[in-house]
Protein backbone atom coordinates (compact mmCIF):
# COMPACT_ATOMS: atom_id res chain seq x y z
CA UNK A 1 0.00 0.00 0.00
CA UNK A 2 1.17 3.68 -0.72
CA UNK A 3 -0.33 6.52 1.28
CA UNK A 4 -0.16 10.46 0.39
CA UNK A 5 0.04 12.38 3.75
CA UNK A 6 -0.74 16.03 3.35
CA UNK A 7 0.71 17.58 6.62
CA UNK A 8 1.46 21.33 7.46
CA UNK A 9 4.94 20.42 9.13
CA UNK A 10 5.46 17.20 10.83
CA UNK A 11 7.46 17.27 14.86
CA UNK A 12 9.46 18.41 15.54
CA UNK A 13 10.33 20.74 12.72
CA UNK A 14 7.41 22.06 13.21
CA UNK A 15 5.70 22.37 16.79
CA UNK A 16 1.51 21.52 17.57
CA UNK A 17 -0.53 18.83 17.92
CA UNK A 18 -1.42 18.27 14.81
CA UNK A 19 1.96 17.73 13.42
CA UNK A 20 3.22 15.41 16.05
CA UNK A 21 0.31 13.42 15.02
CA UNK A 22 1.45 13.66 11.81
CA UNK A 23 5.02 12.28 12.82
CA UNK A 24 3.71 9.69 14.52
CA UNK A 25 1.09 8.73 11.70
CA UNK A 26 4.26 8.39 9.26
CA UNK A 27 6.28 6.53 11.74
CA UNK A 28 4.06 3.94 12.56
CA UNK A 29 3.08 3.83 8.52
CA UNK A 30 6.48 2.80 7.76
CA UNK A 31 6.98 0.64 10.27
CA UNK A 32 4.48 -1.31 9.23
CA UNK A 33 6.07 -1.26 5.80
CA UNK A 34 3.37 0.89 4.20
CA UNK A 35 5.07 3.65 1.75
CA UNK A 36 4.13 7.47 2.74
CA UNK A 37 4.41 10.33 0.10
CA UNK A 38 5.13 12.62 3.27
CA UNK A 39 4.13 16.45 1.87
CA UNK A 40 5.26 18.76 4.71
CA UNK A 41 6.93 22.20 5.16
CA UNK A 42 8.72 24.26 7.95
CA UNK A 43 10.57 27.59 7.84
CA UNK A 44 12.72 25.77 5.43
CA UNK A 45 13.72 22.58 3.85
CA UNK A 46 17.43 23.17 5.05
CA UNK A 47 16.18 22.45 9.02
CA UNK A 48 14.67 19.50 8.23
CA UNK A 49 17.96 17.75 7.00
CA UNK A 50 18.02 14.05 6.35
CA UNK A 51 14.92 13.65 8.51
CA UNK A 52 17.12 12.67 11.51
CA UNK A 53 13.83 12.66 13.53
CA UNK A 54 13.43 9.03 11.61
CA UNK A 55 15.29 5.69 11.80
CA UNK A 56 17.00 4.65 8.80
CA UNK A 57 14.95 1.79 8.79
CA UNK A 58 11.75 3.77 8.87
CA UNK A 59 13.26 6.64 5.93
CA UNK A 60 13.10 3.29 3.57
CA UNK A 61 9.48 3.45 3.44
CA UNK A 62 8.90 7.70 3.91
CA UNK A 63 9.46 9.89 0.93
CA UNK A 64 10.03 13.53 1.76
CA UNK A 65 8.08 16.18 -0.47
CA UNK A 66 8.84 19.44 0.85
CA UNK A 67 6.40 22.34 -0.14
CA UNK A 68 7.55 25.91 0.72
CA UNK A 69 5.16 27.67 3.18
CA UNK A 70 3.61 30.66 1.53
CA UNK A 71 2.95 34.20 2.92
CA UNK A 72 0.44 36.75 2.09
CA UNK A 73 0.31 38.96 4.53
CA UNK A 74 -1.22 39.61 7.71
CA UNK A 75 -5.16 40.86 6.78
CA UNK A 76 -8.17 39.23 8.42
CA UNK A 77 -8.66 36.06 6.89
CA UNK A 78 -4.71 35.35 5.95
CA UNK A 79 -4.50 32.18 7.24
CA UNK A 80 -6.75 30.29 4.98
CA UNK A 81 -5.41 31.58 1.86
CA UNK A 82 -2.21 30.98 3.11
CA UNK A 83 -3.98 27.46 3.38
CA UNK A 84 -5.62 27.28 0.00
CA UNK A 85 -2.17 28.44 -1.52
CA UNK A 86 -0.13 25.87 0.22
CA UNK A 87 -3.03 23.10 -0.80
CA UNK A 88 -2.80 23.79 -4.37
CA UNK A 89 1.35 23.74 -4.33
CA UNK A 90 0.82 19.83 -2.31
CA UNK A 91 -1.44 19.34 -5.16
CA UNK A 92 0.66 20.20 -7.48
CA UNK A 93 3.64 18.23 -6.07
CA UNK A 94 1.34 15.32 -5.68
CA UNK A 95 0.45 15.36 -9.38
CA UNK A 96 4.10 14.49 -9.94
CA UNK A 97 4.25 11.89 -7.90
CA UNK A 98 4.10 8.18 -7.97
CA UNK A 99 0.11 6.60 -7.87
CA UNK A 100 -1.19 5.99 -3.83
CA UNK A 101 -3.93 4.17 -2.70
CA UNK A 102 -5.26 6.39 -0.34
CA UNK A 103 -4.38 10.14 0.49
CA UNK A 104 -4.46 10.75 4.61
CA UNK A 105 -5.58 14.38 4.69
CA UNK A 106 -4.77 16.88 7.99
CA UNK A 107 -6.40 19.95 8.64
CA UNK A 108 -6.84 22.27 5.63
CA UNK A 109 -4.15 20.41 3.73
CA UNK A 110 -6.29 19.54 1.03
CA UNK A 111 -8.65 22.24 0.70
CA UNK A 112 -7.54 22.79 -3.16
CA UNK A 113 -7.66 19.14 -4.09
CA UNK A 114 -11.28 18.56 -2.35
CA UNK A 115 -12.84 21.40 -3.97
CA UNK A 116 -11.38 19.85 -7.10
CA UNK A 117 -12.07 16.48 -6.31
CA UNK A 118 -13.18 14.96 -9.29
CA UNK A 119 -9.28 16.01 -10.68
CA UNK A 120 -8.49 11.96 -8.44
CA UNK A 121 -9.85 8.92 -8.23
CA UNK A 122 -8.30 8.16 -4.76
CA UNK A 123 -10.28 7.65 -1.87
CA UNK A 124 -9.57 10.91 0.70
CA UNK A 125 -9.59 11.20 4.80
CA UNK A 126 -9.50 13.87 6.18
CA UNK A 127 -9.07 14.42 10.15
CA UNK A 128 -9.14 17.82 11.25
CA UNK A 129 -8.56 17.24 15.22
CA UNK A 130 -10.06 19.69 17.35
CA UNK A 131 -12.78 21.16 15.23
CA UNK A 132 -12.12 24.54 17.51
CA UNK A 133 -14.03 26.61 14.98
CA UNK A 134 -17.44 24.88 16.32
CA UNK A 135 -16.93 24.78 19.90
CA UNK A 136 -16.72 27.32 22.91
CA UNK A 137 -14.93 30.37 22.57
CA UNK A 138 -13.00 32.63 25.86
CA UNK A 139 -14.63 35.82 23.55
CA UNK A 140 -16.35 37.97 20.64
CA UNK A 141 -12.26 38.38 18.90
CA UNK A 142 -11.99 34.18 19.12
CA UNK A 143 -15.32 33.94 17.76
CA UNK A 144 -15.00 35.87 14.44
CA UNK A 145 -12.01 34.41 14.17
CA UNK A 146 -12.87 30.55 14.47
CA UNK A 147 -16.38 32.15 11.97
CA UNK A 148 -13.83 32.29 9.04
CA UNK A 149 -13.16 28.67 8.93
CA UNK A 150 -16.48 26.97 9.63
CA UNK A 151 -17.73 26.97 5.44
CA UNK A 152 -13.75 25.51 4.51
CA UNK A 153 -13.86 22.75 7.31
CA UNK A 154 -17.32 22.19 6.52
CA UNK A 155 -16.74 21.80 2.94
CA UNK A 156 -13.56 19.45 2.97
CA UNK A 157 -15.52 17.19 5.56
CA UNK A 158 -18.68 16.99 3.44
CA UNK A 159 -16.46 16.48 -0.24
CA UNK A 160 -13.78 13.90 1.67
CA UNK A 161 -14.55 9.92 1.47
CA UNK A 162 -14.48 9.75 5.32
CA UNK A 163 -13.84 11.99 7.57
CA UNK A 164 -11.45 10.82 11.14
CA UNK A 165 -12.39 11.73 14.24
CA UNK A 166 -10.69 11.71 17.80
CA UNK A 167 -14.42 10.64 18.96
CA UNK A 168 -16.32 12.27 22.16
CA UNK A 169 -18.08 15.63 21.21
CA UNK A 170 -16.12 15.91 18.10
CA UNK A 171 -18.02 12.82 16.21
CA UNK A 172 -21.29 15.22 17.17
CA UNK A 173 -19.67 18.08 15.74
CA UNK A 174 -19.08 16.19 12.32
CA UNK A 175 -22.41 14.85 11.58
CA UNK A 176 -23.97 18.32 13.11
CA UNK A 177 -22.12 19.38 9.70
CA UNK A 178 -23.93 17.01 7.47
CA UNK A 179 -21.35 14.46 6.92
CA UNK A 180 -23.15 10.73 6.86
CA UNK A 181 -22.42 8.73 10.08
CA UNK A 182 -21.36 6.07 8.19
CA UNK A 183 -18.41 7.99 6.67
CA UNK A 184 -17.19 8.69 10.24
CA UNK A 185 -14.06 6.88 11.10
CA UNK A 186 -13.18 7.14 15.02
CA UNK A 187 -9.76 6.34 16.25
CA UNK A 188 -8.10 8.28 19.12
CA UNK A 189 -4.40 9.30 18.88
CA UNK A 190 -1.87 7.88 20.83
CA UNK A 191 1.57 8.21 21.60
CA UNK A 192 4.92 5.57 22.26
CA UNK A 193 5.26 3.05 24.67
CA UNK A 194 8.45 5.28 25.12
CA UNK A 195 6.20 7.73 27.49
CA UNK A 196 5.31 4.95 29.63
CA UNK A 197 6.24 5.22 32.87
CA UNK A 198 8.55 2.36 34.35
CA UNK A 199 9.19 3.52 38.06
CA UNK A 200 6.51 3.45 40.60
CA UNK A 201 4.27 6.36 40.70
CA UNK A 202 4.82 8.95 43.85
CA UNK A 203 2.67 11.70 45.43
CA UNK A 204 4.54 15.09 46.31
CA UNK A 205 3.86 15.93 50.21
CA UNK A 206 3.49 19.75 48.74
CA UNK A 207 1.22 18.88 45.57
CA UNK A 208 3.11 20.30 42.14
CA UNK A 209 0.41 21.29 39.52
CA UNK A 210 1.64 21.65 35.53
CA UNK A 211 0.40 23.32 32.78
CA UNK A 212 1.85 22.26 29.33
CA UNK A 213 1.01 24.33 25.72
CA UNK A 214 1.35 27.08 23.82
CA UNK A 215 0.22 30.67 24.85
CA UNK A 216 -3.58 31.06 23.36
CA UNK A 217 -6.62 32.54 24.57
CA UNK A 218 -8.61 29.34 23.81
CA UNK A 219 -6.31 27.50 26.28
CA UNK A 220 -7.75 29.15 29.11
CA UNK A 221 -4.17 30.17 30.99
CA UNK A 222 -5.87 33.71 32.34
CA UNK A 223 -8.57 31.86 33.83
CA UNK A 224 -6.13 29.67 35.36
CA UNK A 225 -3.78 32.25 36.78
CA UNK A 226 -6.30 34.19 38.61
CA UNK A 227 -7.54 30.77 40.17
CA UNK A 228 -3.61 30.02 41.47
CA UNK A 229 -3.94 34.04 42.48
CA UNK A 230 -6.83 33.26 44.71
CA UNK A 231 -4.95 29.86 46.11
CA UNK A 232 -1.90 30.50 46.87
CA UNK A 233 -1.64 32.50 50.24
CA UNK A 234 -4.20 29.49 51.89
CA UNK A 235 -2.61 26.36 50.15
CA UNK A 236 0.87 24.46 50.40
CA UNK A 237 1.23 23.66 45.84
CA UNK A 238 3.37 24.64 43.50
CA UNK A 239 2.55 25.30 39.48
CA UNK A 240 4.92 24.82 36.74
CA UNK A 241 4.27 26.46 33.21
CA UNK A 242 5.84 25.22 30.32
CA UNK A 243 5.75 27.29 27.09
CA UNK A 244 5.88 30.49 25.47
CA UNK A 245 4.07 32.84 28.56
CA UNK A 246 4.89 36.41 28.37
CA UNK A 247 7.07 38.21 31.47
CA UNK A 248 3.65 40.40 32.21
CA UNK A 249 1.21 37.18 32.01
CA UNK A 250 3.72 35.85 34.75
CA UNK A 251 3.26 35.72 38.64
CA UNK A 252 6.02 36.63 40.59
CA UNK A 253 5.91 34.09 43.63
CA UNK A 254 8.37 31.42 44.70
CA UNK A 255 5.75 28.31 44.34
CA UNK A 256 5.01 29.04 40.37
CA UNK A 257 8.11 28.72 38.06
CA UNK A 258 8.18 29.76 33.88
CA UNK A 259 10.18 27.19 32.14
CA UNK A 260 9.56 28.97 29.27
CA UNK A 261 9.44 27.04 25.64
CA UNK A 262 11.16 23.46 25.69
CA UNK A 263 10.85 21.42 22.43
CA UNK A 264 13.78 18.74 24.27
CA UNK A 265 11.81 15.87 25.08
CA UNK A 266 13.56 14.47 27.69
CA UNK A 267 13.25 17.19 29.64
CA UNK A 268 9.42 17.43 28.96
CA UNK A 269 9.65 14.16 30.31
CA UNK A 270 11.71 15.02 33.32
CA UNK A 271 9.34 17.77 33.78
CA UNK A 272 6.51 15.49 34.11
CA UNK A 273 7.57 12.88 35.89
CA UNK A 274 8.32 15.21 39.14
CA UNK A 275 4.70 16.42 38.84
CA UNK A 276 1.38 14.69 39.98
CA UNK A 277 -1.08 17.18 38.00
CA UNK A 278 -1.53 18.28 34.84
CA UNK A 279 -4.17 21.17 34.21
CA UNK A 280 -5.47 21.62 31.01
CA UNK A 281 -8.02 24.02 30.98
CA UNK A 282 -9.19 24.97 27.93
CA UNK A 283 -12.00 26.45 26.04
CA UNK A 284 -11.41 23.98 23.00
CA UNK A 285 -9.15 21.17 22.18
CA UNK A 286 -9.46 18.16 20.31
CA UNK A 287 -7.66 15.09 21.77
CA UNK A 288 -4.71 16.68 23.60
CA UNK A 289 -1.45 14.78 23.33
CA UNK A 290 0.28 16.29 26.04
CA UNK A 291 -2.63 14.88 28.13
CA UNK A 292 -1.72 11.40 26.96
CA UNK A 293 2.12 12.16 27.82
CA UNK A 294 1.00 13.60 31.28
CA UNK A 295 -0.86 10.30 32.08
CA UNK A 296 1.81 8.03 30.73
CA UNK A 297 4.00 9.75 32.81
CA UNK A 298 2.00 8.91 35.79
CA UNK A 299 0.08 12.82 36.63
CA UNK A 300 -3.46 12.60 37.45
CA UNK A 301 -5.49 15.52 35.47
CA UNK A 302 -7.76 18.07 35.45
CA UNK A 303 -9.38 19.22 31.92
CA UNK A 304 -12.38 21.00 30.14
CA UNK A 305 -14.79 18.64 29.07
CA UNK A 306 -14.52 19.68 25.61
CA UNK A 307 -13.72 17.56 22.31
CA UNK A 308 -12.53 14.60 22.79
CA UNK A 309 -11.04 14.90 26.27
CA UNK A 310 -13.71 13.26 28.15
CA UNK A 311 -11.90 9.59 26.39
CA UNK A 312 -8.84 10.26 28.17
CA UNK A 313 -9.94 11.59 31.61
CA UNK A 314 -12.91 10.24 33.63
CA UNK A 315 -13.43 10.02 37.43
CA UNK A 316 -11.13 7.02 37.30
CA UNK A 317 -7.79 9.11 36.70
CA UNK A 318 -8.87 13.25 37.40
CA UNK A 319 -11.14 15.96 37.23
CA UNK A 320 -13.19 17.21 34.62
CA UNK A 321 -14.90 20.44 34.43
CA UNK A 322 -16.87 22.97 32.33
CA UNK A 323 -14.40 25.42 30.23
CA UNK A 324 -14.15 28.90 31.42
CA UNK A 325 -15.42 27.74 34.42
CA UNK A 326 -13.48 29.36 37.33
CA UNK A 327 -15.04 28.29 40.46
CA UNK A 328 -14.96 24.59 38.89
CA UNK A 329 -11.14 24.83 38.59
CA UNK A 330 -10.69 26.10 41.72
CA UNK A 331 -12.42 23.29 43.40
CA UNK A 332 -10.93 20.83 41.43
CA UNK A 333 -7.33 22.22 42.04
CA UNK A 334 -8.21 22.13 45.68
CA UNK A 335 -9.91 18.86 46.23
CA UNK A 336 -6.48 17.62 44.60
CA UNK A 337 -4.67 19.11 47.41
CA UNK A 338 -6.32 18.02 50.16
CA UNK A 339 -6.58 13.90 48.33
CA UNK A 340 -4.96 11.51 50.36
CA UNK A 341 -1.50 10.64 49.03
CA UNK A 342 -2.94 6.80 48.66
CA UNK A 343 -6.17 7.94 46.28
CA UNK A 344 -3.87 10.00 44.56
CA UNK A 345 -1.50 7.28 43.77
CA UNK A 346 -4.78 5.38 42.39
CA UNK A 347 -5.76 8.03 39.97
CA UNK A 348 -1.94 8.25 38.77
CA UNK A 349 -1.49 4.60 38.42
CA UNK A 350 -5.38 4.89 36.40
CA UNK A 351 -3.83 6.66 34.18
CA UNK A 352 -0.98 4.83 32.95
CA UNK A 353 -3.33 2.09 32.86
CA UNK A 354 -5.48 3.61 30.37
CA UNK A 355 -2.88 4.40 28.17
CA UNK A 356 -1.62 1.09 28.37
CA UNK A 357 -5.16 -0.43 27.28
CA UNK A 358 -6.42 2.82 24.45
CA UNK A 359 -3.61 4.69 23.17
CA UNK A 360 -0.81 3.27 22.29
CA UNK A 361 0.73 3.54 18.44
CA UNK A 362 1.38 0.12 17.84
CA UNK A 363 -2.55 -0.51 18.74
CA UNK A 364 -4.08 2.69 17.24
CA UNK A 365 -2.15 2.34 13.58
CA UNK A 366 -3.66 -1.28 13.10
CA UNK A 367 -6.94 0.58 13.21
CA UNK A 368 -6.35 2.96 11.29
CA UNK A 369 -4.75 0.73 8.06
CA UNK A 370 -7.93 -1.39 8.76
CA UNK A 371 -10.01 1.21 8.24
CA UNK A 372 -7.87 3.03 5.33
CA UNK A 373 -8.24 -0.72 3.51
CA UNK A 374 -11.62 -0.80 3.57
CA UNK A 375 -11.84 2.68 2.42
CA UNK A 376 -10.17 1.67 -0.75
CA UNK A 377 -12.22 -1.41 -1.20
CA UNK A 378 -14.96 0.26 -1.32
CA UNK A 379 -13.37 2.75 -3.85
CA UNK A 380 -12.51 0.22 -6.17
CA UNK A 381 -16.02 -1.68 -5.92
Amino acid sequence: MRIALFTDGIYPYVIGGMQKHSFYLAKYFALNKIEVDLYHTAKSSSAIGNFSCFSDDEKKYITSVFVDYPAVGEVPGHYIREMYTYSKAIFEQFEKQKLVDFIYVQGLCGMYLLENKNKTTVPVGINFHGLEMFQQTANLKSKLEQYLFKRPVTSSMQNADIVFSLGGKLSDIIRSRGVANNKIIQIPIGIDETWIRTLPVKTNAKRKFVFVGRYERRKGIEELTQVIKQLLPSNNFTFEFVGDIADDKRIISKNVFYHGSISDVSKIKSILAEADVLVCPSYSEGMPTVILEAMASGLAIIASRVGAVEEEVDATNGLLISPGNKEELKQAINRLIQLPSSDFELLKNNSINKIKNNFLWNKIILKTIDEINKAIDANDY
